[in-house]
């Protein structure tokens, strides 16, 4: 069961759900394909002068950088499949880590602003960082968030749900 589910109030449903953009595996990509590409030089290296005794310990080199590569990745997977974003009817969630959890919950009453941050790449790639502006100022941003405007208007939304509801009781 996710941390979402796992901490839903009475009456809370989640409505909308979010995933970091695959863009956020951003350094883990490029180390791992760094890894991988000096382990296959290796490899390729031991194998194009096979007979040289200096090429020796070219092989278990290589296969130890394509080893880390695979693991600086599944790291990266990791990061990213342990985040979460959620809008419910009630809140605005964010959830990030597996060993050290990092946690941000804002009631949508309390949300003054929604904002969206997205350069060229972002917008091509669909990605972007959401900043929700709480009463009294406090800020939180969640960092490449696949979507981000489908996220805003789902907030913007429960927002106006909210402020109906309360028109309705007056």
């Amino acid at each position: 069961m996710s941390y979402v589910e796992q901490n839903l109030i009475t009456d809370e449903h989640v409505v909308y759900r979010a995933r970091p953009h695959w863009a956020s595996l951003g350094g883990f990509l490029t180390a791992t394909l760094l890894f991988a590409i000096a382990g296959l030089a290796s490899v390729a290296v031991a194998i194009l002068m096979w007979d040289d005794r200096r090429t020796d310990g070219a092989v278990p080199l290589g296969l130890v950088l394509l080893a880390a590569a695979v693991v600086v990745f599944g790291i990266g997977k990791v990061v990213r499949a342990t985040s979460e974003f959620a809008v419910t009817n009630k809140r605005v969630i964010a959830k990030t880590g597996l060993l050290h959890k990092h946690t941000a919950e804002m009631f949508l009453a309390k949300i003054e602003s929604v904002g969206v941050d997205q350069g060229l790449t972002a917008r091509v790639l669909g990605y972007g960082t959401i900043t929700i502006r709480g009463t009294g100022g406090s800020l939180e941003p969640f960092i490449k968030i696949s979507d981000p405007l489908e996220f805003r208007r789902h907030v913007q939304e429960q927002i106006a749900a909210i402020e109906e509801r309360r028109l309705v009781a007056r």
